[in-house]
């Protein structure tokens, strides 16, 4: 056993990994050097972040764990302990992982920065408030304190109201015929209509008839007036007695505490969401509006671009300070700060978000983007940032300032490991860890490690090629077709086009735009362009004419995607469209999870796992036994194990110590009761089905066409790695969009369909990207047409067609710059995409 120094204790500069076996890694040893920028590469699924996060930051994590109490040890989510037999040399390590934003609404750009706090004490103490009113503290400047939200809205900003107009939708109807829609049906609305009869009210006379004080109690009355009450129906019934709600009130209340999703979503069409008339949608009490700085409120700076926020803490910074504590030579000071701390988010090219802007509505890049920008000045010295993709959303132009801050955090004397796909970002690096050479159990290997010029000696490296830029994601696969041949990119003619005028949301200002059919377009531009604004006001527009379909949706799960419509932004945002006709579908695909909780995993997602219960079901063992398909399925009981309800782990609460998940003792993990598993197919019964990567599976299920055509278009996506019943919370936002993508190309085909796809390539591999491509062009060569958002200027330049928008971000952006095919596009000197998209096409 090989002698290690103690933790703590000096290594030479190296983080040395001995017999790693997280996941698919097989017992590896690896030296990491400190204090560098370290690049871990590999195809999806090799294993790299199992390296980097799932052991190194992992084993950091719980030694830090390790030095709290263990009563306080309870109350930190922890994961699980690496398989590493050792790691000597190792720092105290920080996470910045690519996860979407919190779906709080009260979360912003601000508070996650931290930069809300500091402006909320430049308002508090240097503020100019009106004449005679009494001094705020800091907290009545945020809405998410009590004392400082608005009343009326609570702090969100967004009312919902009422009115007679959506109450009462046809006034000609009388209260009999049900001229108040918003009361529940049957039973529930004659007992209502019944209560009014008894309390005088005439209940058969056209609404718009009844005196306005009638109809506004009616509606709107607060008061719950119980009476005695004796149904009018053909059978004699005992009298009862009724509580009224006026129509108001069985609204707000069904949203309030109903748990029932249709009663709720039928609630909210009764209401009118839009900015809180109290606040205008600050979310703030009056007093804190009344507050200003530099002639601006707290929610008008909120609102500011950060560019323009820049501007305006420079004339504060530089104003003449006056006396030492005076409110002058506070606000000066507390500029500066600020003005330090965003100038780094201006470096990082997202210059066009504001204070105020919600995180549900950020990608996972801005996110991740933001909490770098943190770290920066947080003044951590000596540790270990393990970074997933830093440069996954950006825009090449955006690339290069983001590369300066890496530079930044290890010139401060920390080290920078980061999961990168982007080769431009890998080559600036100063040591390089190629994990590989494939994915899954052909993967989990250390094929390099060293500088980045010596993984050209590698030739088993899948990432050699596209470091040395010897191969182009944009190439075609030998055994299919593309839209590029024998060296030569052939562009393929549009089938027809759909024409808009008049779009408008966020930053796209009255622009008209055209869209082409039955090809590939590519919509490039700068972070905060417009991209994916016009993405979804295509969907929006598209999803009025055709009929949506698909296997994720936009919006999902009440989650808003980043562009995507807030609340209260009613109306049109396109004057003008057409062109639809040829088009019978609207399919878009993005990166949310395909699952929210381990139940939901490729198996069932994919449909496949329905056909394979049928065979279960099918055989003498299960006919035998009366099972039918639902005995094989672990969300239900009856097949189940009852012990963990089918989920095959269990909680285990350890007195003072923290709780943590195991292995269920009844079933073993495998989800299934004894009886289950004693029905086999083929030798193997349905767990051990489902412990099948989907390669192996590929050649045990061939009989069954079902699963076989899944199974198929599984792999041609290169997802062949993955298990079948591996849960979707264990997959990257890669491999839910490759799955539903492969989802997808199983169907038969039917007609036109319209694809949108939202960076499709973010967490790819070049050579992942290269199968992706060859899946988009297959979809196309059926008569479909796809719409890509994209950054990946290799994408851009195997398209058939390319939108590019700019020029900047924000305020600066929102505007078409370039339309035509890759070629065209790259030629044009005002657009920032050309250059970039040039050297794509040179390669």
């Amino acid at each position: 056993m090989p002698q290690f120094p103690a933790f703590g204790e000096p290594s030479d500069g190296y983080v040395r990994v001995r017999g790693a076996r997280e996941n698919n890694l097989r017992n590896v040893d690896v030296d990491v050097p400190r204090d560098a920028i370290v690049a871990f590469t590999g195809i999806s699924g090799s294993g790299k972040s199992s390296l980097a996060f799932g052991t190194i930051f992992a084993e950091a994590q719980r030694r830090y764990f390790e030095s709290v109490a263990p009563y306080a040890r309870r109350l930190i989510q922890q994961g699980n302990n690496p398989r590493v037999e050792a790691i000597t040399g190792l720092p105290p390590a920080v996470a910045l992982q690519q996860r979407r934003g919190t779906p709080s609404t009260r979360s912003s750009v601000g508070t996650v920065t931290t930069l809300s706090n500091s402006l909320r004490m430049l308002f508090s103490r240097a503020g100019d408030y009106p004449q005679g009113a009494g001094i705020l503290y800091s907290d009545s400047f945020s809405p998410n304190t009590v004392t400082g939200a608005c009343p009326v809205c609570h702090g969100l900003g967004i009312a919902h109201t009422v009115s007679e107009q959506l109450l009462v939708p046809d006034p000609q109807l009388t209260i009999r015929d049900g001229a108040v829609a918003a009361w529940p049906g049957a039973w529930q609305g004659k007992n209502l209509r019944d209560i009014l009869t008894h309390l005088g009210y005439d209940v058969d006379v056209p609404w718009h008839l009844l005196p306005r004080k009638q109809r506004d109690w009616i509606l709107y009355t607060e008061e719950q007036p119980v009476v005695e009450v004796t149904p009018q129906r053909d059978r004699v019934e005992k009298p009862y007695k009724g509580r009224f709600w006026s129509a108001r009130s069985h609204v707000l209340h069904t949203l309030a505490d109903s748990k029932s999703l249709p009663m709720r979503e039928r609630a909210l069409a009764f209401m009118h969401s839009g900015p809180c008339p109290s606040c205008g949608g600050s979310g703030l009490k009056p007093d804190a509006l009344a507050v200003t700085v530099g002639g601006r409120n707290i929610a008008a700076m909120n609102a500011l671009s950060l560019t323009d926020l820049a501007a305006v803490l420079q004339a504060l910074g530089a104003a003449r300070p006056g006396a030492e504590g005076s409110s002058e030579a506070v606000a000066a000071a507390i500029s500066q700060d600020l003005l330090q701390r965003v100038t780094v988010l201006l470096d990082l090219g997202l210059g066009y978000l504001s204070l105020g802007r919600a995180t549900p509505t950020l990608s996972p890049g801005e996110m991740q983007r933001l909490r770098i920008a943190t770290q920066l000045r947080s003044g951590l010295f000596g540790v270990i940032y393990v970074l997933d993709e830093p440069s996954a959303g950006l825009h090449p132009a955006d690339a290069e300032p983001l590369l300066e801050v890496l530079e930044q955090l290890k010139s401060s004397g920390n080290s920078v490991f980061v999961v990168e796909h982007n080769m431009d970002v890998v080559r600036r690096a100063d040591w390089l860890v190629d994990v590989g050479p494939q994915a899954g159990e052909n993967g989990g290997r250390i094929l390099y490690s060293g500088p980045v010029a010596g993984l050209a000696q590698v030739e088993e490296s899948v990432t050699r090629p596209f470091l040395l830029g010897t191969a182009s994601p944009s190439a075609p696969l030998a055994s299919g077709t593309s839209a590029i041949a024998d060296g030569a990119r052939r562009r393929r003619p549009a089938l027809g086009w759909v024409r808009m005028e008049g779009i408008t949301l966020h930053n796209l200002a009255n622009i008209d735009a055209n869209v082409p059919l039955g090809i590939l377009t590519a919509v490039t531009g700068v972070s905060g362009s417009g991209k994916s604004s016009l993405l979804q006001v295509v969907a929006r527009a598209a999803g009025a004419q055709v009929h949506t379909a698909g296997p994720a949706p936009l919006p999902a799960d009440g989650e808003p995607a980043a562009g995507e419509l807030h609340e209260g932004q009613d109306g049109p945002v396109v004057t003008k469209m057409a062109g639809l006709d040829p088009v019978d579908r609207l399919v878009q695909v993005d990166q949310r999870p395909i699952g929210r909780t381990p139940r939901s995993n490729l198996a069932t997602y994919t449909g496949l796992f329905d056909s394979v219960r049928r065979e279960f079901a099918a055989t003498d063992g299960a006919r035998a036994r009366g099972f039918g398909a639902g005995r094989f399925s672990f969300n239900v009981a009856g097949g189940r194990c009852e012990s963990c309800l089918g989920e095959g782990s269990v909680a285990v609460e350890l007195l003072f110590l923290p709780g943590s998940y195991g292995p269920c003792p009844v079933c073993h993990g495998s989800r299934y009761n004894d009886e289950t598993l004693a029905v086999e197919y083929h030798g193997r019964n349905i767990a051990q089905v489902l412990a099948l990567t989907v390669d192996a599976a590929a050649g045990f299920l061939a009989d069954i066409p079902a699963a076989a055509r899944s199974l198929a278009t599984l792999r041609e996506v290169g997802l062949g790695y993955l298990r079948l019943g591996q849960p979707a919370t264990e997959l990257s936002g890669g491999e839910a969009q490759r799955i539903k993508l492969a989802t997808e190309l199983q169907r038969a085909r039917r007609g036109h369909t319209l694809y949108l796809l939202d960076e499709p390539t973010t967490g790819l591999h070049p050579s992942d990207v290269r199968l992706l491509l060859h899946q988009l062009n297959r979809l196309v060569e059926a008569g479909n047409t796809v719409v890509v958002v994209e950054h990946d200027m290799d994408v851009a330049a195997a398209a058939d067609w390319v939108l590019d928008l700019g020029p900047s971000g924000g305020a600066n952006g929102g505007r078409i710059m370039a339309a035509g095919t890759p070629e065209h596009v790259a030629a044009v000197s005002e657009s920032r995409t050309a250059p970039y998209l040039s050297k794509a096409l040179a390669r």
